[in-house]
């Protein structure tokens, strides 16, 4: 695969994972916050933040 359509697919993935995490919260009714623009930038690792992020443990580290 050639690095151009190597990076055209990452950047269509990516902004289908995005899409997807924002229609995904709006239809179970559930705050998107930051997690598209994460998704937007760092794809799969994003949706995996959005479904695990648990806002209560935040203070947790």
């Amino acid at each position: 695969m050639e690095f151009q359509a190597f990076l055209a697919a990452t950047l269509v993935g990516h902004i289908g994972f995005a899409i997807f995490v924002t229609v995904h919260a709006f239809a179970t009714d559930r705050d998107p916050g930051k997690w598209p623009f994460v998704t937007l930038a760092f794809g799969l690792a994003g949706i995996v933040a959005y479904f695990f992020y648990d806002p209560t443990e935040s203070d947790r580290i």
